[in-house]
């Protein structure tokens, strides 16, 4: 017999919690009385407007059930100000790969400081809630420590319930999250999403995604990423030049919405959906990412390496679509661009506007990034050579509008891949 949905009501200003939580009259006072229930489909948990959370997090795990009404976290009174949960470093785990990664460099392994922490958790949506995760540096060699911490407003992970299904995350403010900037698949930055090795993978099942949207948030001053959707384990599943459909169905992610963001200095690349089939990608607006991409911020990388990011772009998708999106002044670094197909198989990009990013307009990356085009867009000042064909083996490029400014070439110095280039409208501008 399905349980009884309950709604939980949580005040910072009117709470206690000895309360039962039940009303707005017996609020809770803590998240902490949150994060020790045991959470059903249905249930709804109501953060009172203008409540500010300090030193806290919201922490579930396991529950949810696709076949059940959806657990949602969302604000509840009145008040201009969104409830706050202002984490401060606190709300730590641990978290492990079980597997390295795609490069050897990368850090599959270690303690995680998040707000906002969902394991295992499905059929949930989370709406209308202010979150910060900051710690305050006196020194740029402190804030650049290979070691510190990483940091994440909203981490979510899939690992011992097989495919999840249907999170939601709406209307989010994520700011001040100040994660370790070297470390680019451990769940770091805005809002990052992650499959970890399970227990045991026979009996659970693949640990995948199939339904999340992330949608209308604002993600402001944090590092490393802004938003990525699907880093997984099984990485190694998709090492090839064309991707089949089939492998993403058992060990990638389905259904992946990334709709109607807006991100602001990001350290790091601003929206990445990774191992996805049709991920969509519409209506964001990246403005000034990459921003510590630099030798003064990214100065002990050690075997890690990767001083790369770019603004909007997939990673080892299958016919990713991407399309309405703004990139605006990425900083130079090794990358720099707006938009990247990056070792995708059938990426599209299309009606996208990009204006004065530092390391140019669009890159096609490396060997395994094919079958891609990229059709009626428009750059306007893009710097540094509009376009990147990185040796990738072809793509298609036709119908843009390109306004560069003088000397400023159109294919950037050095890179010698394979593009076909067909009616796009050239104006050199002052």
């Amino acid at each position: 017999m399905m349980k009884k949905s309950t709604q939980y009501f949580v005040s910072s200003i009117n709470g206690n919690d000895s309360n039962d939580g039940k009303t707005s009259e017996t609020a809770f006072l803590t998240l902490d009385r949150i994060n020790s229930l045991e959470l059903n489909p249905g249930d709804k948990i109501l953060l009172e407007m203008g409540s500010v959370f300090e030193n806290q997090f919201l922490h579930l795990k396991n529950c949810g059930d696709i076949n059940g009404d959806a657990i949602e976290i969302a604000p509840y009174g009145d008040g201009d100000r969104l409830p706050f949960i202002n984490t401060n470093g606190n709300g730590v785990w641990y978290q492990d790969y079980g597997v390295k990664l795609d490069f050897a460099g990368h850090v599959n392994k270690g303690d995680v400081s998040s707000s906002v922490l969902l394991y295992d958790v499905e059929n949930i949506i989370i709406r209308d809630i202010e979150i910060a995760n900051k710690e305050e540096f006196t020194t740029l060699e402190a804030y650049s420590n290979p070691d510190k911490m990483d940091r994440t407003g909203v981490a979510v992970v899939a690992q011992n319930r097989g495919t999840l299904h249907s999170i939601i995350l709406k209307n989010l403010f994520v700011h001040d999250v100040n994660g370790n900037v070297y470390n680019k698949h451990m769940n770091n930055g805005g809002i990052y999403m992650t499959s970890l090795k399970p227990d045991n993978e026979e009996k659970t099942g693949v640990a995948r995604y199939d339904g999340v949207t992330v949608e209308g948030c604002y993600v402001k001053d944090v590092s490393r990423w802004g938003i990525a959707v699907g880093y997984t384990y099984r990485h190694a599943d998709f090492a090839t030049k064309e991707l089949q459909a089939d492998a993403f169905k058992k060990y990638g992610n389905e259904n992946i919405l990334i709709t109607g963001n807006y991100l602001k200095n990001i350290g790091g690349d601003a929206i990445t959906p990774m191992y996805a089939l049709t991920p969509l990608v519409e209506h964001n607006v990246s403005d000034s990412c990459a921003t510590e991409m630099n030798d003064r911020v990214y100065s002990k990388p050690g075997k890690r390496m990767g001083k790369v990011a770019a603004a909007i772009w997939p990673w080892k998708c299958k016919d990713a679509l991407l399309v309405y999106n703004e990139a605006v002044d990425t900083k130079i670094n090794q990358d720099g661009m707006a938009y990247d197909a990056d070792s995708g198989d059938g990426t599209t990009y299309k009606y996208n506007y990009s204006r004065l990013n530092e390391g140019g307009c669009m890159m096609f990356c490396l060997g395994e990034a094919v079958h891609n085009t990229f059709t009626n867009n428009v750059s306007f000042d893009d710097l540094g050579g509009t376009l990147s064909p990185a040796g990738n083996p072809d793509a298609y490029v036709a119908d843009n509008e390109f306004y560069m400014r003088k000397g400023v070439p159109l294919r950037r110095k050095r890179n010698h891949g394979k593009m076909t280039l067909k009616n796009n409208k050239i104006t050199i501008i002052d």
